[in-house]
């Protein structure tokens, strides 16, 4: 026969077990990332004036489905991936993507991203980059493979019309999620220089082409 003075002391150490394990739940740390590396010193944007370019308009970023989500998706050997719940964008990731990239547009153009904003009827070129593989494993890769376009929206130049591209931009990164997310911050430089490339040939009047693979 089992006293109820030990069935109480059972009872208050299962109670306590389980508000240990709540607490060590809740106090699990969350940790944000972003793709958008440091702003630069504003004057560096405006050092070689010469070079600047049109003024341009990035259009919104689509992502993989698989990708879509607040936690860092990683993989997992070939075929197994995991979300990371403890490792989190600190916006979704399409929104990450877009901001990252229209900071390296603008510092690599010397221009500035006029999306949102009247144009006036004044030239600009329009950029569409829609992310069709976003990979990462750490202590491997990073990858970022997209299909984007470069348009010249009206001005002298508009009749050279529409470039569209492919570009695929692998990083080698070391361990840790930190080196992950910086391998993807430097894929995505990687991209803007070549988009940048073809915006600055258009704007010009030349004949753009689409970067070597």
């Amino acid at each position: 026969m089992i006293r109820p003075g030990l069935i109480r002391t059972g009872q208050r150490l299962l109670g306590f077990a389980v508000v240990l394990t709540l607490a060590a739940c809740a106090s699990a740390p969350l940790h944000y990332y972003t793709l958008v590396t440091p702003a630069t010193d504003p004057a560096d944007a405006a050092s070689n004036p010469a070079t600047a370019s049109l003024p341009f308009e990035l259009l919104p970023v689509s992502v993989p489905a698989q990708v879509d989500q607040p936690q860092l998706v990683v993989r997992e050997g070939s075929q197994g991936v995991a979300l990371l719940n403890g490792e989190r964008w600190i916006a979704p990731l399409g929104d990450e993507l877009r901001s990252a990239l229209s900071a390296d547009l603008a510092r690599q153009l010397h221009s500035q991203d006029v999306s949102g904003l009247p144009s006036n009827d004044k030239p600009l070129l329009r950029i569409k980059l829609d992310v069709r593989r976003f990979d990462s494993q750490p202590g491997s890769y990073a990858l970022i493979d997209g299909a984007w376009s470069v348009r010249l929206m009206r001005g002298a130049n508009a009749k050279g019309g529409t470039l569209s591209c492919t570009s695929r931009v692998s990083e080698t990164v070391g361990a840790g999620y930190d080196a992950l997310v910086q391998g993807h911050q430097r894929a995505i430089s990687q991209l803007a220089a070549q988009i940048a490339a073809a915006a600055q040939s258009l704007g010009n009047g030349q004949t753009p082409v689409c970067p070597s693979s």
